[in-house]
């Protein structure tokens, strides 16, 4: 029985491994637009695309970051500048992208800018420290693929939206996991995927990245947001938390360093693969704490998964 199930088991990893392999034909003649281009994955992304022969249409927040970009590539890659908060910006991107895609349609549509700031227990943030990230992460990503969606629906191409395993479980406080999730519900395939895409050809990928080391997850732009928070946070706050649990906080955030060593070719090869591939798959979980730790966690029964937390996280100066 045991050497069945295995035979069973390889038997479907060798298919998997060989549908995998399948490249979609005519790469070069395909158009890819990248938000969030600046630096990243989305920058190693828009490189690693061009030396594979693809037609790159970079957007970036920063002329500077564009300009940049322009000297690291060859001419397939063109640039543009975007910011995905605000709606003229991205109808301007839309109307540059269909000028050059024309009849033959968007092939791929990489949603990846985002921001992670402000991250601090929730009583020291207000409502626009929230805004400031959903707008960036959720709606920007929900804009940019609405006013690009009937240049992919006409090449039958992709949409590969970047969520986090942040999205799949909340350990900080503050908008990211909150965006993450909502990226999560609308790219989830029961709803826009199958429902909404796939009769007109479209697939669907979602790229649930670990901990790496980019500019979203800078320790010092952690610190920087938490003391931030901490200064606007008024008198009786201060005083329920106490300056020792905003020490531990940061300290706590200061060990996060070590994960951040993974390579960002393991997200952009998922990147490469959801767009390149004839069978992507649906979801991406690059790094090894993703598939080791935070997915499994994700999976555990609420309770303990609090308790874990509860364990790590430092206790406020007036808690009971």
């Amino acid at each position: 029985m045991w050497l069945c199930l295995a035979a069973l088991v390889g038997l479907y990893y060798l298919v998997r491994w060989y549908r995998e392999r399948q490249v979609v034909s005519q790469l070069l003649d395909k158009f890819v637009f990248i938000t969030g281009c600046d630096s990243g994955f989305g920058n190693l992304l828009a490189r690693q695309l061009d030396r594979r022969g693809l037609r790159v249409l970079a957007a970036c927040l920063t002329e500077e970051g564009a300009e940049q970009l322009r000297r690291q590539t060859s001419d397939r890659v063109e640039t543009v500048t975007l910011d995905v908060t605000k709606t003229e910006s991205i109808a301007a991107a839309a109307q540059w992208v269909q000028e050059r895609v024309g009849d033959r349609g968007l092939w791929g549509l990489v949603n990846n800018a985002g921001v992670s700031t402000a991250t601090a227990p929730n009583e020291w943030l207000t409502k626009q420290d929230f805004v400031d990230v959903l707008n960036v992460n959720l709606l920007g990503t929900i804009e940019v693929t609405l006013s690009l969606l009937p240049a992919v629906r006409k090449a039958r191409g992709r949409v590969v939206n970047v969520s986090s395993v942040m999205g799949r479980l909340s350990l900080f406080s503050g908008g990211y996991s909150i965006s993450k999730h909502g990226v999560e519900a609308f790219s989830t395939p029961s709803v826009i995927g199958v429902r909404e895409l796939s009769p007109f050809g479209v697939k669907v990928a979602i790229i649930e990245p670990g901990a790496f080391k980019t500019n979203l997850a800078d320790p010092k732009r952690f610190m920087q947001s938490l003391r931030a928070a901490w200064e606007r946070a008024g008198p009786e706050v201060r005083a329920i938390y106490g300056e020792d649990f905003l020490a531990a906080y940061m300290k706590l955030g200061r060990s996060f360093k070590s994960p951040f060593r993974q390579d960002l070719p393991l997200v952009t090869d998922c990147m490469e693969h959801a767009l390149t591939a004839c069978h992507p798959r649906t979801r991406y979980s690059p790094g090894w704490d993703a598939k080791l730790f935070y997915i499994p966690m994700s999976y555990m029964p609420t309770f303990l998964v609090d308790a874990i937390i509860h364990w790590f996280s430092p206790r406020p100066a007036q808690a009971l």
